[in-house]
């Protein structure tokens, strides 16, 4: 007799009559939801492992030393200028010219050129003859003038002869009173004529010598405007330009701020454009007005000739203002743009800020700030250039400019 026999497992899950593949189905569920609680495990550590992490990150941060934090900003060295006293000094530029110069043109009658004994840039003495007119007509005129001279002279002298022989009849008593004095007016009209024609004669020749272009004093010869065969007058363009002992000057244009500074007889350096040579003068003179243009005055450097010296050229000066007390900074601080000269400082808040500056003179310390520093300031020493305003940094304080 066959029994079925039901036997409720786990779950009350009926058995089947074959208890081998009923267990093996068992031991395979059961490894199915170990895997799971497993995957699930690992996915539970995993999501407190990233929770941990970004929870340690943010209390890091908030944790982090503010040297730690600094060391992470990019660094730049600072100085700190302060204020030092410098010999004051004034840049200035402007245009070479004579300091006395001579225009020289006809002072005669003109006409025509015959020669031009001289040229640009030779020197002369005074009264020595720069150019000859011709002078063909004037010498015939001369020649006349001198005959009627000798005319006039024998007229002169007959008169006197007449007059002698009759005085000599008036003690006889053949010649009366009025004809001895007729005698001697006809004597005093001839010795008149005498010193007409001979006044004559001294008037064409003073115009012939100013025939002569000479040179009124001695001097560098600095332009020649005529040559021979050209026709001249009175009226026409100067015909030499002499400065007057070769002295030249420099015409330096000056802001009426420093125009202030300055006075005479102060020393200046001149270096042309073009030129490595640097030249010495002085002051003679400033400017008594302003241009109100450009607020600009004139201080005039007068120079001793030199080749090298050319008026109408261009040159700077450096002339001396006495002592100034201001910033100084090596020209690696200095920065300059389309805006002019500037330099960037380094705020409370370690941030970089742009400062427009006014650079003087360059000394061997470095470059004078005339105006923008009061010399307390944190300035960047280097690569300023790679910096933005507002951008925070590690200032790094450096001594003595980085000497």
């Amino acid at each position: 007799m066959n029994y079925e026999t039901s036997i409720t497992g786990e779950g009350d899950r009926p058995l089947t009559s074959d208890p081998a593949g009923e267990l093996d189905a068992l031991e395979g569920e059961n490894r199915k939801g170990n895997r799971r609680r497993l995957f699930i495990g690992i996915g539970i550590v995993i999501a407190a492992l990233i929770a941990a992490a970004v929870a340690w990150q943010m209390t890091s941060s908030e944790a982090v030393p503010v040297a730690d934090r600094d060391s992470q900003l990019p660094a730049v060295s600072v100085i700190a200028p302060g204020q030092t006293t410098v010999e004051g000094e004034i840049t200035a530029t402007g245009t070479l010219a004579a300091r006395r110069e001579m225009p020289v043109g006809v002072v005669g009658e003109g006409g025509r050129v015959v020669s031009v004994p001289v040229d640009a840039g030779d020197w002369v003495r005074q009264g020595q003859v720069l150019a000859v007119i011709d002078r063909s007509v004037q010498s015939q005129q001369v020649r006349s003038a001198r005959a009627q001279i000798e005319v006039a002279r024998s007229e002169a002298n007959l008169a006197q002869a007449n007059l002698d022989r009759a005085l000599q009849l008036v003690e006889r008593g053949f010649i009366s009173t009025a004809d001895v004095d007729r005698l001697t007016a006809t004597r005093d009209g001839a010795v008149a004529r005498l010193g007409v024609a001979q006044a004559q004669l001294g008037e064409l020749q003073a115009r012939n010598e100013r025939l002569n272009i000479v040179a009124p004093a001695a001097g560098l010869v600095l332009a020649r405007n005529v040559e021979p065969g050209q026709t001249v007058s009175a009226g026409s363009a100067p015909l030499f330009q002499i400065a007057r002992g070769g002295e030249i000057e420099m015409l330096a244009q000056v802001g009426e701020t420093q125009l202030s500074n300055l006075s005479t007889g102060v020393r200046a350096e001149v270096t042309p454009v073009g030129s490595e040579k640097t030249y010495i003068g002085q002051v003679w003179q400033l400017s008594p007005t302003i241009d109100p243009q450009d607020r600009q005055g004139t201080a005039r450097i007068a120079l001793s000739y030199e080749p090298g010296l050319r008026p109408g050229g261009f040159a700077t000066a450096r002339i001396a203002s006495g002592t100034v007390v201001a910033p100084v900074l090596p020209e690696s601080a200095v920065l300059s743009d389309d805006e002019g000269s500037f330099v960037y400082i380094i705020g409370s808040d370690n941030t970089a800020q742009r400062r427009s500056v006014t650079t003087g003179s360059v000394t061997p310390r470095g470059i004078v700030i005339t105006e923008g520093l009061t010399g307390s300031e944190r300035v960047v020493l280097r690569a300023g250039g790679f910096l933005t305003p507002g951008e925070t940094v590690n200032p790094q304080l450096v001594e003595n400019g980085g000497a």
